[in-house]
């Protein structure tokens, strides 16, 4: 027993190792390490929703912009000429009435031109709306008298208006009515284009609501040590504003190139449809199909404010979870 005890004394057995602290954090950021991960999945699928929801935005923007030109080209089409019609009436020589109109209307300050339609021409222009069967002889088919309006003296209405009343079969259309409804309808179209792209902001806020949600689960632990050895709330929310807007800017550019891109390959398909024979029709309804240096504003501004949105949603994400966990 001695023996075995003094054996014991001179090799006393191994100490065990000390147990690890308990405040020590389970996950540590190396030096330059990144709070938010650059390459990880949820960053390539929030700069694919990005991309896309941009894509539709600026493509709604494109499409307004489009319209309200071609608006804008069309009342302006509108606004250069005016009609008189003169309506058949049993005794009374219409041919008489036609050429008393267009000398009238020729003496008028500032109508560049007076065109009188024959009437074969104006049966032509019901055909489209009667069929060319139907036989136009016993119709009391009007005839028309087109103004062309110079651009240099406004044509005073009132005193052509009043010299027609000595015809009593002529009445004037300034078209004051279509332009208007052409004017109501660009605005309508112009407000739509707005809402849609405001719903395309809406969804993009909460995608990155989303996206900054689970950034932040991924990081928990890395989140929840910062923020009680006393980092500051702006320093973390900081770390995630900057890799968003980073993610934000990439998905806007890359939504509103592929948005240019496809219009501008539609205005090239639009260039050779208008080589064929609807091409008249195509071009008077949609113009050039060109959105000009408003529509390049449009989809630029579109993706700022995206990569915008997107930052600001995931500080103010990050700022809220950092308050409920104090």
């Amino acid at each position: 027993m001695d023996d075995k005890r003094s054996t014991t004394l001179r090799n006393p057995p191994p100490a065990p190792p000390p147990a690890a602290p308990r405040d020590v954090a389970p996950v540590a950021l190396s030096r330059g390490q990144a709070l938010v991960p650059a390459g990880s999945i949820a960053g390539r699928a929030l700069v694919t929703v990005i991309a896309i929801l941009t894509f539709l935005a600026a493509l709604t923007a494109c499409a307004a912009v489009l319209l309200a030109r071609a608006s804008a080209d069309w009342r302006a089409d509108v606004a250069r000429e005016m009609t008189i019609q003169v309506r058949p009436v049993a005794q009374r020589n219409i041919e008489t009435d036609v050429d008393k109109a267009a000398a009238i209307a020729r003496a008028t300050t500032g109508v560049a031109s007076v065109r009188v339609f024959s009437r074969r021409e104006a049966e032509r222009l019901l055909e489209p709306w009667l069929g060319g069967s139907l036989g136009f002889a016993e119709l009391p088919v009007p005839r028309l008298i087109v103004l062309r309006l110079s651009g240099d003296a406004k044509p005073d209405i009132p005193a052509l208006r009043k010299a027609l009343q000595e015809i009593p079969t002529a009445s004037l259309d300034d078209h004051q009515t279509w332009i208007s409804r052409l004017a109501a309808m660009a605005g309508t179209v112009v407000i739509i284009g707005v809402v849609l792209v405001l719903l395309v902001l809406v969804a993009a806020a909460l995608a990155v609501a989303f996206a900054t949600r689970g950034a932040m689960d991924g990081n928990r632990e890395i989140v929840e040590v910062l923020h009680f050895v006393g980092a500051n709330d702006s320093y973390i929310a900081r770390q995630f504003q900057s890799r968003f807007l980073w993610l934000g800017l990439k998905g806007g550019l890359v939504g509103g190139v592929a948005a240019l891109a496809l219009v501008a390959a539609l205005g090239v398909a639009a260039g050779v449809w208008r080589a064929g024979a609807g091409g008249d029709q195509l071009e008077a309804l949609f113009g050039a199909f060109e959105v000009g240096w408003q529509g390049y504003a449009a989809v630029l501004a579109i993706a700022g404010i995206v990569a915008a949105v997107t930052a600001i949603m995931s500080r103010i994400t990050v700022t809220r979870h950092l308050r409920e966990l104090e």
